[in-house]
């Protein structure tokens, strides 16, 4: 595609979530941070919610790369389960080998026993559940109950819920006060601004092998932020196709008319210019 002509090795902008290119903004620095803090104090429950396109996922991965030999870490991608379906998913992650036809209270007595085991051992156990606004309500109640596993001394089980705002309105619910009152951290994710975007996109496009000159002009980055808010996702969206128009031009930097006819094109941009679509279709491109 464009990767010769901007001296790139591989894509600089792609969706999915890859540690290699993790660059710490604000944000995502301060929300990692919240979680080192709590899972070392023991708390039960740690609450990270943010936008779509956020890097929820990127941070959890950070996080989870993050622990010690002496942290046995669990990792729920999706959690539309119901409960006993989310305590042998937790079985699984901690290597039990359960029967699907056992009782909720067997699976929690397994499970409360491994636990115990692991603590013997000074091991601490984290659950981290991502995209947790999907959770059934009665399945938020199954983790609320797994979090009352403990010993004298402190929580058998860590449970870290990273999910979208509706997560919150979700546990703004009257049934789910009991679990709310437990969660004792809490992290909202935000956008880049201006300055951090530049920084996000040179450090992207140099991991990726891109040397030499600033691709993406002052105008470009303005654009992009306005287009975007700063979420990460968008502006990998928006940047990936900013270049495809560059290079389809036969330029060779990203000016703010690339960056908005990108916007233009893509669900979720926030409109930048009063221009149509024209421009973006001329060169046979469309991200539909």
């Amino acid at each position: 595609m464009y990767l010769a002509h901007f001296g790139l090795r591989e894509l600089p902008f792609g969706l999915t979530p890859d540690t290699a290119y993790a660059y710490a903004t604000r944000a995502h620095q301060e929300a990692l941070n919240t979680l080192l803090i709590a899972s070392a104090h023991g708390e039960g429950f740690i609450k990270i919610t943010g936008e779509v396109g956020t890097g929820k996922t990127l941070l959890c991965r950070r996080f989870l790369a993050s622990q010690g030999d002496e942290v046995v870490t669990c990792y729920l991608p999706n959690p539309l389960l119901t409960p006993a379906t989310l305590l042998l998913a937790l079985a699984d992650e901690l290597e039990l080998k359960l029967s699907p036809q056992g009782s909720e209270y067997e699976l929690l007595k397994a499970i409360n026993e491994e636990l115990l085991a692991l603590a013997a051992e000074g091991k601490r156990v984290i659950f981290c559940v991502d995209e947790a606004q999907a959770l059934p309500l009665k399945s938020l109640e199954t983790l609320r109950l797994l979090s009352n596993l403990e010993t004298e001394k402190r929580k058998l089980l860590q449970v870290v819920l990273l999910g979208q705002p509706e997560l919150d309105a979700r546990l703004a619910l009257t049934s789910m006060r009991q679990l709310r009152q437990r969660i004792a951290f809490h992290y909202r994710l935000t956008g880049m601004d201006r300055q951090e975007l530049r920084h996000y996109l040179h450090h992207r496009l140099h991991v990726a092998g891109r040397s030499g000159v600033e691709l993406f002009s002052p105008g470009a980055i303005a654009a992009l932020q306005r287009a975007t808010g700063g979420t990460p996702r968008l502006v990998n969206i928006l940047a990936h196709k900013a270049l495809m128009a560059v290079y389809g031009a036969g330029a060779d930097t990203v000016d703010a008319a690339h960056v908005r006819a990108a916007a233009r094109d893509t669900d979720g941009a926030l409109p930048c210019s009063p221009f149509g679509l024209g421009w973006w279709h001329k060169l046979g491109w469309s991200a539909r």
